[in-house]
Protein backbone atom coordinates (compact mmCIF):
# COMPACT_ATOMS: atom_id res chain seq x y z
CA UNK A 1 0.00 0.00 0.00
CA UNK A 2 1.23 3.78 -0.54
CA UNK A 3 1.26 4.16 2.99
CA UNK A 4 4.07 1.67 3.19
CA UNK A 5 6.12 3.24 0.22
CA UNK A 6 9.81 3.54 2.20
CA UNK A 7 11.03 6.27 1.05
CA UNK A 8 14.57 6.68 0.02
CA UNK A 9 16.60 9.87 -0.09
CA UNK A 10 20.41 10.62 -1.54
CA UNK A 11 21.70 9.65 -5.07
CA UNK A 12 19.06 9.34 -8.02
CA UNK A 13 19.89 5.73 -8.39
CA UNK A 14 19.62 4.59 -4.83
CA UNK A 15 15.72 6.05 -5.31
CA UNK A 16 15.23 3.98 -8.41
CA UNK A 17 16.69 1.01 -7.21
CA UNK A 18 14.51 1.41 -3.66
CA UNK A 19 11.22 2.51 -5.32
CA UNK A 20 11.35 0.06 -8.26
CA UNK A 21 10.04 -3.19 -6.20
CA UNK A 22 7.91 -1.18 -4.09
CA UNK A 23 5.96 -0.45 -7.26
CA UNK A 24 6.43 -4.10 -8.53
CA UNK A 25 4.88 -5.23 -5.63
CA UNK A 26 2.00 -2.76 -5.47
CA UNK A 27 1.08 -3.90 -9.50
CA UNK A 28 1.65 -7.66 -8.34
CA UNK A 29 -2.07 -9.50 -8.82
CA UNK A 30 -3.64 -5.80 -9.70
CA UNK A 31 -5.28 -6.17 -13.26
CA UNK A 32 -7.25 -3.36 -13.05
CA UNK A 33 -5.04 -0.50 -15.20
CA UNK A 34 -6.36 2.52 -13.58
CA UNK A 35 -5.78 1.34 -9.91
CA UNK A 36 -2.17 0.57 -11.23
CA UNK A 37 -1.21 4.00 -13.46
CA UNK A 38 -3.04 5.83 -9.95
CA UNK A 39 -0.22 3.93 -7.96
CA UNK A 40 2.43 4.20 -9.78
CA UNK A 41 1.95 7.71 -10.13
CA UNK A 42 1.59 8.61 -6.41
CA UNK A 43 4.86 6.77 -5.73
CA UNK A 44 7.03 8.39 -8.13
CA UNK A 45 5.48 11.71 -6.50
CA UNK A 46 6.24 10.55 -3.20
CA UNK A 47 9.93 8.98 -4.04
CA UNK A 48 10.79 12.48 -6.16
CA UNK A 49 8.27 14.83 -5.45
CA UNK A 50 8.23 16.07 -8.54
CA UNK A 51 5.71 18.86 -9.65
CA UNK A 52 3.58 16.83 -11.81
CA UNK A 53 3.18 13.08 -12.47
CA UNK A 54 0.60 11.07 -14.39
CA UNK A 55 -0.86 9.65 -17.50
CA UNK A 56 -2.66 10.77 -20.31
CA UNK A 57 -4.86 7.59 -22.19
CA UNK A 58 -5.31 7.43 -25.96
CA UNK A 59 -8.96 7.48 -26.21
CA UNK A 60 -10.83 8.67 -29.65
CA UNK A 61 -7.99 9.74 -31.15
CA UNK A 62 -6.32 11.81 -28.67
CA UNK A 63 -4.85 11.93 -25.11
CA UNK A 64 -6.97 12.50 -22.34
CA UNK A 65 -6.10 12.78 -18.65
CA UNK A 66 -5.63 9.91 -17.01
CA UNK A 67 -4.51 9.23 -13.06
CA UNK A 68 -2.11 12.28 -11.68
CA UNK A 69 -0.75 13.53 -8.67
CA UNK A 70 0.18 17.42 -8.78
CA UNK A 71 -1.84 20.58 -10.12
CA UNK A 72 -4.84 20.34 -12.36
CA UNK A 73 -4.01 19.65 -16.22
CA UNK A 74 -4.83 19.94 -19.34
CA UNK A 75 -7.51 17.36 -20.37
CA UNK A 76 -7.08 16.57 -23.32
CA UNK A 77 -3.80 16.69 -26.33
CA UNK A 78 -3.72 16.22 -29.49
CA UNK A 79 -1.31 13.59 -31.67
CA UNK A 80 1.81 15.73 -32.33
CA UNK A 81 1.10 18.47 -30.17
CA UNK A 82 3.07 19.15 -27.02
CA UNK A 83 5.70 17.19 -25.13
CA UNK A 84 3.46 14.28 -24.41
CA UNK A 85 1.56 14.63 -28.40
CA UNK A 86 4.73 14.24 -29.79
CA UNK A 87 6.04 11.17 -27.73
CA UNK A 88 2.67 9.70 -28.91
CA UNK A 89 3.30 10.67 -32.37
CA UNK A 90 7.23 9.01 -31.92
CA UNK A 91 6.59 6.28 -29.96
CA UNK A 92 9.76 6.83 -28.08
CA UNK A 93 10.56 9.20 -24.67
CA UNK A 94 11.30 12.63 -24.87
CA UNK A 95 13.09 14.68 -22.42
CA UNK A 96 13.17 18.45 -22.46
CA UNK A 97 15.46 20.53 -20.73
CA UNK A 98 13.54 23.96 -21.24
CA UNK A 99 9.63 23.02 -21.94
CA UNK A 100 9.63 27.07 -22.71
CA UNK A 101 12.42 26.10 -25.98
CA UNK A 102 10.04 23.39 -26.86
CA UNK A 103 8.14 23.81 -30.37
CA UNK A 104 4.34 23.85 -29.55
CA UNK A 105 4.89 23.28 -26.22
CA UNK A 106 1.47 23.02 -24.21
CA UNK A 107 1.73 25.13 -20.96
CA UNK A 108 -0.90 23.66 -18.94
CA UNK A 109 1.43 25.20 -15.75
CA UNK A 110 3.86 27.65 -16.00
CA UNK A 111 5.91 26.55 -13.10
CA UNK A 112 6.60 23.63 -14.86
CA UNK A 113 10.69 23.72 -16.86
CA UNK A 114 11.34 20.53 -17.71
CA UNK A 115 9.47 17.10 -18.69
CA UNK A 116 9.92 13.60 -19.28
CA UNK A 117 7.53 11.65 -21.20
CA UNK A 118 7.64 7.74 -21.82
CA UNK A 119 5.13 6.19 -24.07
CA UNK A 120 3.38 3.27 -22.88
CA UNK A 121 3.49 0.59 -25.31
CA UNK A 122 1.69 -2.79 -25.94
CA UNK A 123 1.89 -4.96 -29.75
CA UNK A 124 3.43 -2.08 -31.00
CA UNK A 125 0.61 0.20 -30.42
CA UNK A 126 0.97 3.63 -28.17
CA UNK A 127 -2.08 3.69 -25.79
CA UNK A 128 -0.96 5.97 -23.19
CA UNK A 129 1.90 8.30 -22.09
CA UNK A 130 3.62 8.80 -18.62
CA UNK A 131 3.90 12.16 -18.06
CA UNK A 132 6.46 14.05 -15.85
CA UNK A 133 6.90 17.46 -15.16
CA UNK A 134 9.88 19.63 -13.17
CA UNK A 135 9.53 22.93 -11.90
CA UNK A 136 13.44 23.35 -12.22
CA UNK A 137 15.17 23.04 -15.60
CA UNK A 138 17.12 19.97 -17.06
CA UNK A 139 15.81 18.24 -13.94
CA UNK A 140 15.81 14.14 -16.31
CA UNK A 141 18.65 12.29 -17.70
CA UNK A 142 19.37 9.32 -19.18
CA UNK A 143 18.66 7.37 -16.20
CA UNK A 144 15.48 8.57 -15.61
CA UNK A 145 14.60 7.49 -19.20
CA UNK A 146 16.02 4.32 -18.18
CA UNK A 147 14.64 3.70 -15.07
CA UNK A 148 10.73 5.36 -16.12
CA UNK A 149 10.69 3.06 -19.42
CA UNK A 150 11.59 -0.06 -17.11
CA UNK A 151 8.58 1.11 -14.64
CA UNK A 152 6.50 1.44 -17.67
CA UNK A 153 7.18 -2.09 -18.41
CA UNK A 154 5.52 -3.80 -15.56
CA UNK A 155 2.46 -3.09 -16.63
Amino acid sequence: MAEDLKIVKGHKEAQYQSIYPQIEALLGGETDVIANLANIAAALKEQFNWFWVGFYLVKDEELVLGPFQGPVACTRIQKGRGVCGTSWAQAKTLMVEDVDAFPGHIACSSLSKSEIVVPLIKNEVVWGVLDVDSDTLAAFDELDKLWLEKIINLL
